[in-house]
């Protein structure tokens, strides 16, 4: 490894599973220390934390929804790191629903998750990134973010509102060495998308029909997003701002399926 991340601090949400997890790993592989995050302290939290270890990593169980609970979160990781220069804001769900069809509770809980646990996020971190004057934030977006797959609502309605959320903030701050970048990852083979396969009534025909969309013809990895956050954290991508890197393996390319 090279250290990219050596010396580093990077808090990320939902990092006990799937693309979080991923990034986690990668992270502390490259020399960051990370605090770890998931609204549950379970059997996942537990292999993560055993994983990469007390001396590289702290596991806080919040909820990203609770803005009060997230500034203790945030307080707590930098009473122990000393310091926070990355966060990745990848704790989200899935919520489909027909438009007409959808409780307010689904439709409340999803931008409570997927918009505002960001900002509650990116409202903790930032008085301690502007007060260095360095950090990078990266926001876990999604496809969903740039096309609309019927059947889906409002998870794309969030998602447009949390790459809006990452330019709006990216030229913000600017100007005080905060850079805000999002991710929009397509189909990612994560725990969660294993057991929506698994519980489709062919498996294996989703699987073969899911991977022929793809002009790649494979589904895509955890740790390839996770590579790409490893980018946007590092120095080497300190003129980057206010962007969203798409990895999707071009599919949101393609004019017609």
């Amino acid at each position: 490894m090279t250290k990219r991340l050596q010396g580093k601090v990077a808090l990320v949400t939902g990092s006990t599973l799937g693309i979080g997890r991923a990034i986690a790993r990668r992270f502390v592989a490259e020399g960051a220390r990370v605090i770890l995050n998931s609204h549950r302290d379970d059997e996942a939290a537990a292999d993560v934390r055993a994983e990469l270890g007390d001396e590289n990593s702290l596991f806080i169980a919040t909820d990203v929804a609770d803005g009060a609970a997230v500034q203790a979160m945030v307080e707590r990781g930098m009473a122990r790191f000393g310091r926070l220069d990355v966060l990745v804001n990848n704790a989200g769900m899935d919520v489909f629903a027909d438009p007409l069809q959808m409780t307010s509770a689904q439709w409340q809980r999803c931008f409570a998750v997927d918009l505002d646990g960001a900002w509650n996020c990116c409202r903790a971190a930032l008085p301690g990134m502007l007060a260095q004057g360095a950090g990078s934030i990266i926001n876990i977006a999604s496809v969903h973010g740039h096309r609309i797959i019927p059947g889906c609502f409002p998870y794309p309605v969030a998602k447009h509102a949390l790459i809006g959320l990452t330019r709006s903030l990216g030229i913000e701050y600017a100007a005080r060495g905060v850079r805000v970048n999002s991710i929009s990852p397509g189909l990612i083979l994560t725990e969660r998308v294993q057991a929506w396969l698994d519980a489709c009534p062919d498996p294996e025909a989703e699987t073969r029909r899911q991977t022929e969309l793809l002009p790649c013809k494979r589904i895509g990895e955890p740790d390839e997003v996770a590579y790409t956050a490893l980018f946007l954290a590092s120095d080497e991508a300190r003129f980057i701002n206010a962007s969203d890197i798409l990895i999707d393996g071009g599919r949101s390319q393609l004019y017609h399926e």
